[in-house]
């Protein structure tokens, strides 16, 4: 008995195991945000641009974390550095208590501003772990595995807390437009106070997943010398910013992440403008994931037997081009269904992205690494200017915003991780 649970914390301990634990936790407390959102909008009475300060609030946090992060990850190691990501999203999941029961805006923007920084320590040493693994050439088929495991989360998170959060949300909106200052002010608290079981779950599953972590036999790896077979490129380099394909690919991942987030996040926000029930459209966010998902199987499949992964990418940015213009020229329900298909086209470009960029980097792949992990903070800024425009013009013709970004994705895909200097 006692071999068959070393035999089974043996496999559940091995590091791609681990690996797609914590990749199941980024998509579990990213896509919780699609929810987020318009709940908030509904509970803590907000604009479209202060509600869309939910996604600003998480991944500025990487923009600050990430090349922090990247030192200390130097001084900690990967293993004790992760652990540390998870207990700072466990407080910050921690703060959404009292922010639930004030129904104070600021608390749970600090809650997941707190969130983000744990979540940046954890990227910037996961994602490289990934790549650097096995060969470089199939690393797209790598964290298209973690993709997964991160997709999966994301169909089941806003899934729940939908079903929680936002339960007869449209007769409640009713309710409180006809009602005084003081029942309104009863109904919206109680409302707040149906996330604070969920964020407790969340927090007690994110501290029992660090001391798992902690005491598990990951091993650190040396970025460098993993890379060291394509140090070549680097020999004459002496700072980072001589790599154009990885500045290029920064910018990739700035508007790549943008868009994500616009896609997975707007979605429901959209249903409603298009005046489908929010009983309805609080669903819609899982269509989008589940349509990164089904990018992720192919990804898994074709990546690099059928196709390169710059391949990939052209074919991504080009779908992302076809169902953005389709989503803007029709209507209703097969417009909402243009943009989650969104996600097919997303699926695939983080995962081709980072391998093109941090390529040949050799020893400056760590600070490369946290460069990229920094850029996800475009999914603070883009759906931000998104909610602006949806307040200016309309939930609809906002989407215009994401074209220019697929053209530049196209432009990496085709030149900019071919450029080598400058």
């Amino acid at each position: 008995m006692n071999d068959l649970l070393k035999k089974l914390y043996k496999s559940i301990s091995s590091p791609i195991i681990i690996i797609g634990a914590l990749f199941f936790v980024f998509g579990f407390l990213t896509w919780i945000s699609a929810v987020l959102v318009p709940y908030l909008k509904i509970a803590c009475e907000l604009n479209n641009f202060q509600s869309y300060l939910v996604a600003f609030s998480f991944y500025i946090a990487y923009l600050f974390m990430s090349v922090p992060s990247g030192w200390l990850l130097e001084y900690t190691g990967y293993k004790k550095g992760m652990t540390a990501g998870l207990v700072a999203m466990a407080v910050g999941s921690l703060i959404f208590i009292p922010a639930a029961l004030t129904r104070t805006y600021g608390l749970f923007l600090t809650g997941l501003f707190i969130q983000g920084a744990g979540m940046a320590l954890l990227q910037t040493a996961s994602n490289p772990y990934v790549t650097i693994i096995g060969p470089i050439e199939s690393a797209a088929k790598r964290i298209s595995i973690m993709g997964i495991c991160n997709g999966v989360a994301g169909v089941l998170a806003p899934a729940i807390l939908g079903f929680i959060a936002l339960q007869g949300a449209d007769e409640l909106v009713e309710r409180v437009a006809t009602m005084s200052s003081e029942q309104k002010n009863i109904e919206l608290n109680m409302l707040a106070e149906r996330v604070i079981l969920p964020y407790l779950l969340i927090t007690v599953s994110l501290v029992l997943l660090a001391v798992f972590l902690y005491l598990s036999n990951l091993p650190d790896i040396n970025a460098e010398e993993e890379n060291s077979s394509a140090d070549e490129g680097a020999i004459n380099k002496t700072s980072i910013f001589q790599f154009p394909h990885l500045l290029l690919g920064v910018a990739a991942i700035f508007l790549y992440t943008g868009v994500e987030v616009i896609a997975g996040n707007t979605i429901i926000s959209y249903g409603v403008y298009l005046d489908i029930p929010i009983s309805t459209a609080k669903f819609f966010s899982s269509f989008t994931i589940f349509a990164m998902l089904v990018g992720y199987v192919i990804g898994i499949v074709s990546i690099p037997r059928y196709i390169t992964q710059n391949t990939a990418l052209v074919i991504s940015s080009i779908l992302g081009l076809v169902f953005a213009l389709a989503a803007i020229m029709t209507g209703g329900f097969v417009s909402v269904m243009f943009i989650a298909l969104l996600g097919l086209a997303n699926s695939l470009m983080w995962p081709s992205i980072w391998p093109l960029a941090i390529t040949e980097l050799g020893r400056f792949t760590k600070i490369g690494s946290s460069m990229m992990v920094m850029a996800i903070s475009g999914a603070a800024v883009i759906p931000l200017l998104y909610g602006r425009l949806a307040d200016i013009y309309s939930a609809k013709l906002a989407y215009w915003i994401v074209l220019p970004i697929y053209f530049y994705i196209l432009f990496y895909a085709l030149k900019g991780h071919k450029i080598r200097s400058l």
